[in-house]
């Protein structure tokens, strides 16, 4: 019988000075802000009190300074340490970087409005695509598949858009759309489909 991870706690990171901005900031290094610290310590008192907090038996997350660091965080109240995974760094917004998104909506209102909708027709320039973003997470999750199953709950904290990529992926739900303001400092908790990485999944 093939093994299978039962539950995933996705987790996305504090808030940034870009977030804060409402900036693109994709795989840029940027530390968190004052107040997304602030507010990840809040998250990691939170789930350090319930059940779902107690429940975890691994921490994950991708590279990257808030990401990271939002993980040290959450992992000091869980009493976990993270393991970082390079594969689930952030999708790769190329020269969209560093822009506010107004400034993009407003350069192209029409090119916008699609990469909002449907992301996986648009590529920034000098970007990464949608898919080739989703090839890595599908690359990450085959040795925590093998490596956790039998109704295990496993932490990873990861950015946005890439959190929204990895949890249309657990969800096994073919329909990526963006919005204009990302969220910040959240969780959900998905159980993921035993045949998850079968051949044909998206």
């Amino acid at each position: 019988m093939a093994a299978s991870m039962a539950q995933v706690l996705l987790i996305r990171p504090g808030a940034t000075i870009y977030d804060e901005q409402n900036r693109v900031q994709g795989i840029l290094d940027i530390p968190l802000s004052e107040g997304g610290r602030a507010r990840v310590s809040r998250l990691a008192e939170e789930l350090a009190g319930t059940p779902d907090g107690e429940a975890i038996t691994a921490l994950y997350c991708g590279p990257g300074e808030s990401v990271m660091r939002s993980a040290e965080i959450i992992g000091r109240a869980l009493g976990l340490r993270p393991r970082r995974i390079d594969e689930l760094r952030n999708l790769d917004q190329g020269l969209w970087q560093g822009l506010q998104v107004e400034e993009i909506k407003r350069r192209n209102t029409k090119l916008f409005r699609q990469w909002i909708e449907d992301p996986r027709t648009i590529c920034p320039p000098q970007g990464e695509t949608v898919e080739d973003a989703l090839d890595r997470v599908k690359a990450a999750f085959r040795p925590l598949i093998r490596r956790h199953q039998d109704g295990e709950l496993i932490g990873l904290v990861v950015g946005e858009p890439l959190a929204r990529l990895v949890s249309c992926f657990l969800r096994k739900t073919s329909r990526f759309q963006l919005d204009e303001q990302l969220p910040c400092c959240g969780c959900e908790r998905i159980d993921v489909p035993a045949d998850l990485l079968a051949n044909g999944s998206s």
